[in-house]
């Protein structure tokens, strides 16, 4: 017995390990690309776009708390792949970690549904997930360089915000596309398909339009979220939101486009404005699109059982209840008995 359970212990080892390997390189390549993007905020480099922590996030969600060795060993490679490492790499490493931890126990405790078929699960996931646990990580980091003597503290407040915005849409663009691609898959009807495939080719055409455009018509975004959302909820949305926030922060980081003769304080509030918008639109509109289909069918259901229970009374037959109980069986021939 001793043996059985030491074998099964190993198993359990083994396979945490395994899937904190995994979530530190996904992490890690997450990292690389979100640098990709980087803008310099009073002298600092930030990131409008973290995905780390949506992959973070998401990945305490799916697996559980065993995998956060892998969040830690992530967030060191990419430290590591940028500087030398330090002793204050250690803190920086643990706030990455405590931040995306702080949002998983805020999560579950607010009986958080990975599907997110309900708004309270979008408004948990803006409000716990994002702007209240990436607080962790954005003052412990920028907190850090003012204690280092590397920013000012007249600098601090600015790039704080642009680090709590990057870490915020991190969560909100990266870990519900990870939670939707992890889901059961739907399925979807050839005329689905010919709609998304059109919304895809729109898409396509219209946001580079409106974001490459130098006359600032970000706005011709918001009617294909909105469509994406109605029509395909949240796999629609955010993968558009996504589209349209990594296309804005590489014009943005360029400063053409929308972003054309801004200085660098007036592109981060812009994109951070715009990318906020988008993610909110998504998230939410998707939320609440997923939850009321959610409440329909309920109904639809509802109402047929009580015109099958109402048939059932009209032609005087018991009518049809829960298996295993007194309704759900049929009645002995020649009616009930008095004992």
């Amino acid at each position: 017995m001793a043996d059985v359970l030491d074998t099964r212990q190993f198993r359990s080892s083994t396979q945490a390990a395994l899937m904190s390997l995994a979530v530190a390189v996904c992490y890690y390549t997450a990292g690389r690309l979100g640098l990709m993007g980087r803008l310099v905020v009073e002298g600092a480099v930030v990131t409008p776009i973290w995905p780390p922590t949506g992959v973070a996030v998401a990945a305490l969600l799916l697996l559980g708390a065993r995998v956060w060795p892998g969040i830690a060993l992530g967030s060191f490679l990419v430290i590591a792949s940028l500087t030398t490492p330090g002793p204050t790499t250690v803190v920086t490493v643990v706030s990455n970690t405590v931040a995306p931890l702080c949002a998983f126990l805020l999560l579950r405790r607010a009986g958080f549904r990975l599907d997110m078929a309900r708004l309270r699960d979008g408004l948990s996931l803006v409000f716990l997930g994002g702007f209240g646990a990436m607080l962790i990580s954005a003052t412990a980091g920028v907190g850090l360089q003012v204690a280092k003597g590397s920013l000012d503290k007249s600098e601090f407040w600015p790039v704080w915000l642009a680090w709590w915005v990057g870490d915020t849409m991190g969560v909100l663009l990266v870990a519900p596309l990870l939670l939707v691609l992890a889901g059961p898959a739907g399925r979807f009807r050839v005329r689905r398909w010919k709609e998304a495939a059109f919304l895809g080719l729109t898409t396509l055409i219209l946001m580079p339009m409106a974001v490459l455009s130098p006359m600032s018509m970000l706005f011709l975004v918001f009617p294909l979220l909105i469509w994406a959302a109605l029509r395909f909820q949240l796999a629609g949305s955010i993968l558009c939101a996504l589209f349209a926030s990594v296309l804005a922060t590489f014009e943005a980081t360029s400063g053409r486009g929308a972003f054309l003769h801004l200085t660098d304080v007036e592109i981060m509030a812009k994109l951070q404005a715009f990318n906020g918008s988008a993610a909110l639109t998504a998230l939410l509109l998707a939320s609440v699109i997923t939850e009321q289909r959610a409440t329909r069918r309920s109904v639809r259901r509802a109402c047929q059982e009580l015109a099958e229970v109402l048939e059932h009374l009209a032609a005087g037959e018991p009518s049809p209840g829960p298996p295993g109980t007194a309704e759900s069986r049929a009645a002995p021939p020649g009616g009930p008995r008095n004992p």
